[in-house]
């Protein structure tokens, strides 16, 4: 196993996954994000279709890695019925998504072929 310095991660996203039934409930969490985290996030588009990897509509959430302990404990107590994919952004898009990534709730198959696989 390859010892990696993390300063090669650049920044966190969290991509909280949903469908046309968890729709508004997607929309209020997003708002509870924002409120919650305030400008220490950047907040992605809505997307209401499955966009590069991603195999469900959703949305992202950026932070920079001194959020990553805040974000993630509070991603995990507070992501309800929502699946959330979060990875690293180290400058190798797959790695990031394949090897590299945690998930919160259910896990699902990403399309590797949009980040070089």
């Amino acid at each position: 196993m390859t010892d990696r310095d993390t300063s090669v991660i650049s920044s966190w996203h969290a991509h909280v996954y949903f469908d046309a039934e968890r729709r508004d409930a997607a929309k209020a969490f997003r708002e509870t994000v924002a409120a919650h985290f305030g400008e220490r996030v950047s907040l992605g588009r809505f997307h209401e279709r499955p966009v590069g990897p991603h195999p469900r509509w959703s949305f992202q959430i950026a932070f920079a890695p001194e959020q990553l302990a805040d974000a993630a404990a509070w991603l995990t107590l507070n992501h309800g019925a929502l699946d959330v994919f979060m990875h690293p952004n180290t400058g190798d898009q797959l790695s990031d998504h394949r090897d590299c990534a945690v998930w919160i709730g259910r896990s699902h198959d990403l399309d590797l072929r949009a980040v070089g696989g």
